[in-house]
C-alpha cells in the first residue's frame, strides 16, 4: 500500500479551473491532437464487429500494456509510483473507476435511446464539471458557463434532439446523463491528481483500475472478449487504443494540468464533429449538413470558456 508523503498535502489544496502554466500554447497543440485522437473512436467503433464493453474494456488494457514497460524500465516513474501517497493513489484508483462508470453508463445508452439523445446527455460533461468545482468552492466566471452552454448547442444542432418517451428511451437518457457525470468526476480527478504526478503514472494506475472493473462487469454479463474476433478486429482494437486512449485521453490528462478541468471538458464536445468529418472521409458517410455549422458553435464556445479563464488569476 502506497504511504502518505508530503506530496499529498498540495494534492489538498484547491485546484483553479485552469491553473495558466507557461506551457499553455503548447498545452492547446496538444489538446488538438487529443481532440483528433478521440474523434477517431465512433467511426473505429461502429466498424467492429464487437461488444462495446469489450472494446472499452481491450482500449484500457492495450493501454496498461504499453504504460507498464515504460513505468518499468525508467527509474524515475517506477519511484514516483512506489512513493505515491495513500490519497493521491487512492485518487487513481477512484478516477479509473469512475471511467469505467462512465463506459459502462454511456456506451449501454446506445442501445436504449437514440443515439442523438445520447450523445447530446452525454456530452454534459462541461456543465457538471462546473458544477462540482462550485460544490467545491469554486465560482466560474459567467463567460465561462455561457462558453460551455454554446458550446454543448452546438452539439444538439449536430446531433438533433429526440424527445421519445418510452421508458425504454428514458432510461438509455438517464444512462447517457449519468455517464456524462462521470467524466466530469473523472477530468476533475484527473485535475487533482496530475498537480503532484506524472502523466504515465497517473494514467498507467487509472486504465489499470479501469480495465479490471470493465473485465469484471464483462464476465459477469458473458460479453465475448475476443473469442471469435477477426484479424480486422484486433487491427482496429489496437489503432483505437492507439488513437483514442493513448493520444486521446492521455493528452487530455496531460494538458488538464495546464488548461484546467473547464476548458479540457469543453474541448471534449469538439469529438463530435470531428467524428463526423473522420466518417465522412473513412467510411463513406455523408457528414451531417450542420456539421460546419456545429464545428463553428462548439469552437466559438471553447474561445470564450478559454478567454474567460486566461482573464482570471492564476492560483498560487
Amino acid at each position: 500500500m502506497p504511504s502518505r508523503t508530503a506530496a499529498d498535502s498540495s494534492a489538498i489544496a484547491p485546484h483553479h479551473p485552469v491553473g495558466r502554466a507557461p506551457g499553455v500554447p503548447f498545452d492547446l497543440v496538444l489538446l488538438a491532437v487529443a481532440v483528433g485522437g478521440v474523434s477517431f473512436s465512433a467511426p473505429l467503433i461502429a466498424s467492429m464487429a464487437a461488444p462495446a464493453l469489450a472494446i472499452a474494456f481491450w482500449r484500457n488494457a492495450m493501454a496498461v500494456g504499453v504504460l507498464a514497460p515504460v513505468v518499468g524500465l525508467r527509474r524515475g516513474l517506477r519511484d514516483e509510483v512506489r512513493g505515491m501517497g495513500r490519497r493521491t493513489f487512492w485518487l487513481c484508483v477512484a478516477s479509473g473507476a469512475i471511467l469505467a462508470l462512465h463506459f459502462g453508463l454511456w456506451l449501454p445508452s446506445l442501445k436504449l435511446t437514440s443515439v442523438a439523445s445520447s450523445t447530446a446527455l452525454g456530452t454534459t460533461t462541461p456543465v457538471w464539471t462546473l458544477v462540482l468545482l462550485r460544490l467545491r468552492g469554486q465560482r466560474a466566471p459567467g463567460l465561462v458557463w455561457a462558453g460551455a452552454v454554446v458550446a454543448m448547442a452546438g452539439v444538439v444542432l449536430l446531433t438533433g434532439v429526440d424527445l421519445s418517451l418510452s421508458p425504454e428511451a428514458l432510461a438509455g437518457d438517464a444512462l447517457a446523463l449519468g455517464g456524462g457525470i462521470a467524466a466530469a468526476g473523472y477530468v476533475l480527478i484527473g485535475a487533482e491528481v496530475r498537480r503532484t504526478v506524472s502523466t504515465t503514472s497517473y494514467t498507467l494506475i487509472c486504465y489499470g483500475v479501469c480495465a479490471v472493473a470493465l473485465l469484471g462487469v464483462c464476465l459477469a454479463a458473458g460479453v465475448d472478449l475476443g473469442g471469435g474476433y477477426s484479424a480486422e478486429t484486433w487491427l482496429k482494437l489496437v489503432a483505437l487504443t492507439g488513437c483514442a486512449q493513448l493520444l486521446g485521453h492521455t493528452l487530455f490528462n496531460r494538458v488538464v494540468h495546464g488548461l484546467g478541468a473547464t476548458v479540457t471538458s469543453t474541448a471534449i464536445l469538439l469529438e463530435a464533429p470531428g467524428a463526423a468529418l473522420i466518417a465522412a472521409v473513412w467510411l463513406g458517410q455523408n457528414p451531417p449538413a450542420g456539421v460546419y455549422v456545429a464545428l463553428t458553435v462548439i469552437l466559438a464556445g471553447l474561445t470564450m470558456v478559454i478567454l474567460a479563464n486566461r482573464r482570471t488569476p492564476a492560483a498560487a
